[in-house]
């Protein structure tokens, strides 16, 4: 299986298996603790946490607090619900976890257009009475790079928050620095699932969704992992320690990916994009019947979200593509451990299928 879906998970690093183990031990190593108790087994489980902690906090900016969640989708919704602001912007083109999120929970949602090329505007308007902005850093479904920068600041100067979803981003471009909350999750940065964190900027207070013991600073009650804890964190250490050669790698697997692909269309903007993604469209292509013929090429039509939900891209709709040129595009997703050989074949192989179905 050649496994070209790295938008929607990537493979697990050796390193943050290796920072899980000992606290998933049995009872005579004594890593199962509770890191909320205060004998020295939860001690020890604390201390774990908290190195992890540091070593999440290393991907974003000085001035913050790391808040670990369940997920990214937990903490975007901490952002938005536990800010209780009542009007939001939101791009056209974020995840559905803030998007979704926003529609439910507050009073007004605008939604900011992006260009062809699939940016927002960095001087798009915000409207008065505006609470909170959310734009992600890298989109995952077409990878292209906003320029979060210039529109927090933009949040600033009308009164409002900035939340960046920098899930995707994490790890492989400088952090979101102007921002007031930042969304992460560990498995799309090499670490485990079923873990992620917000960044919160020091003087910004949210209120909890979830209620109990008060733990993760009174904003998110329940009993952490250790495991994964130390999972993320290794993972996020390990990816800034390898940020540049990563970049270098997968630039290259890109370049020669569009070589072999020269005749498809690419969605976004070929600049100001992750190149490790790569959303790709060829006109009268029947993606379901490649998907089928090529399945030992792990590759999708768009995000694992929205998967089998028969629904139109909303980010391609977003970029003016119909149903149609929407629904003849492939999503190509790549990373540190992608061979060169794997992407010639896979590339090679798929542009065979395509032109077997006459396209």
């Amino acid at each position: 299986m050649i496994y070209l879906d790295y938008q929607a998970t990537t493979p697990l690093a050796p390193e943050a298996r290796d920072a899980m183990l000992p606290w998933l031990a049995g009872p005579e190593a004594q890593g199962f603790a509770n890191p909320h108790s205060p004998h020295r087994p939860g001690r020890a489980a604390a201390a774990a946490v908290e190195a992890a902690r540091e070593q999440v906090a290393s991907l974003l900016p000085p001035g913050g607090t790391v808040v670990f969640t369940g997920c990214a989708t937990e903490a975007l919704n901490l952002a938005v619900r536990g800010s209780g602001v009542r009007r939001v912007a939101v791009s056209a083109i974020e995840h559905s976890a803030v998007l979704d999120t926003a529609k439910a929970c507050v009073d007004r949602c605008d939604v900011i257009p992006v260009s062809p090329q699939g940016l927002v505007d960095a001087d798009a308007a915000i409207a008065p009475g505006t609470g909170l902005v959310a734009v992600m850093q890298v989109n995952n479904e077409i990878g292209t790079i906003q320029p979060v920068d210039a529109l927090a600041a933009a949040a600033r100067d009308a009164g409002a928050l900035f939340l960046c979803d920098a899930v995707q981003g994490a790890g492989k471009l400088a952090p979101p620095a102007q921002a007031d909350m930042i969304a992460l999750s560990a498995h799309k940065l090499h670490g485990p699932k079923g873990i992620g964190c917000l960044w919160i900027r020091d003087g910004v207070e949210l209120r909890p969704l979830i209620y109990g013991g008060g733990q993760e600073q009174d904003l998110r009650s329940g009993t952490l992992s250790p495991a994964l804890c130390a999972g993320f964190g290794a993972a996020a250490q390990l990816a800034r320690e390898r940020m540049q050669d990563d970049a270098d790698h997968i630039a290259m697997l890109a370049g020669k990916a569009r070589d072999i692909l020269s005749r498809w269309t690419l969605n976004g903007s070929p600049v100001e994009r992750w190149c490790g993604n790569l959303n790709l469209r060829l006109h009268g292509l029947d993606v379901a019947r490649l998907m089928s013929e090529l399945r030992d090429i792990a590759f999708s039509a768009g995000s694992a979200c929205a998967s089998g939900s028969g629904r139109t891209s909303h980010v391609l709709r977003a970029l003016g593509l119909g149903d149609r040129q929407a629904k003849c595009s492939i999503r190509l997703g790549f990373g540190r451990y992608t061979m060169l050989r794997e992407i010639e074949d896979a590339c090679a192989r798929i542009d065979a299928a395509a032109a077997a179905q006459g396209v």
